[in-house]
């Protein structure tokens, strides 16, 4: 194997930028070459000369962005290598939604593997994570914290089962709400999913493009009143934020973040990144001779693995 590059993949002011082949990776401002991981907001925008990103991912920025220029766009194929300048670029699924990638780079024999956003759990809605080894991990380290421990999907969602009321359930809009919905669908079946008008557009997309027919209505006011108590009302967290006030329902948030879940009737610990275990079992799988960590803290992964791995930041410039 040649020598690691420690400036291989550096941040800078826009984003995560690769100057042997000159292009960046969640770039926030536009660039000349842009390769999308996914399609959240805090790594997918528009403007970019090139794009490089999955159908799916486009599919949902298509969505969002009412003026993308088609001819930018360049959709890869998990598995299908591609060059930029002489760093060769395969895309392997994330796991984290739907058309999520991770991003593997080979220069010089070496190989770096950017995850993007990432979880190893069961879900339907999307392609399952795939594993495979690099030189170089570059791993989002939203939670990577050995308190975290993420606990299993199916139980937090029986958790609102057999509550007597409708259930305002606040979640992004984009991949965990399709997730909740596809849950409830299999685990609640008892349960109305009604959906926000925000969420609708792209419960169709997955619907069309993903892995799992989702049963949803879109919500109106009218619906939400009548008839059964049995509804769960997804909304985003905006709009969850606005109706703090809200009576006759009870209220739940989504998420792996413990702030998240105050002054909540139902604490609902559904998350759709890794937590320490996924981490330590996913960097065992990979095998990598250095971990670079982004999003997050690494200090606790460092503490870890001292005297075993490189552990860092990824480089600032």
């Amino acid at each position: 194997m040649n020598e690691i590059l420690d400036d291989f993949l550096v941040r800078d002011d826009i984003g995560y930028y690769c100057r042997y082949g000159n292009f960046y990776i969640d770039a926030m401002h536009p660039v000349a070459k842009n390769i999308i991981s996914h399609a959240h907001g805090d790594h997918a925008t528009n403007g970019h000369q090139k794009m490089y990103a999955t159908a799916a991912t486009f599919a949902f920025m298509k969505n969002k962005f009412a003026k993308m220029v088609i001819n930018n766009l360049v959709e890869i194929t998990f598995g299908r290598s591609f060059m930029l300048e002489d760093v060769r670029v395969t895309f392997f699924p994330a796991g984290h939604i739907l058309g999520s990638a991770q991003i593997l780079m080979e220069y010089l024999r070496v190989k770096y593997l950017y995850t993007g956003d990432y979880k190893l759990q069961e879900d339907a809605t999307c392609e399952p994570v795939v594993l495979s080894k690099a030189d170089v991990l570059i791993t989002e380290s939203t939670f990577a914290n050995p308190a975290v421990s993420h606990p299993d999907v199916k139980e937090e969602i029986l958790k609102l089962k057999d509550k007597r009321s409708n259930i305002m359930l606040g979640c992004y809009t984009l991949g965990k709400a399709q997730r909740l919905t596809a849950l409830i669908n299999d685990l609640l079946p008892e349960r109305e999913v009604l959906v926000h008008h925000k969420m609708y557009a792209v419960h169709k997309l997955y619907n069309e493009l993903g892995y799992k027919a989702l049963r949803f209505t879109l919500y109106n006011r009218k619906v939400m009143k009548e008839g059964s108590a049995n509804k769960i009302y997804l909304v985003p967290p905006l709009t969850f934020n606005s109706y703090f006030k809200a009576k006759n329902v009870l209220k739940a948030f989504a998420s792996g973040w413990e702030r998240l879940q105050k002054q909540n009737d139902i604490e609902l610990y559904i998350s759709d990144h890794v937590d320490w275990k996924d981490i330590l079992y996913f960097i065992d799988k990979v095998q990598p001779k250095q971990i670079w960590t982004i999003h997050g803290d690494g200090k606790y992964l460092k503490k870890h693995f001292a005297g075993k791995l490189i552990v860092r930041d990824i480089i600032a410039v």
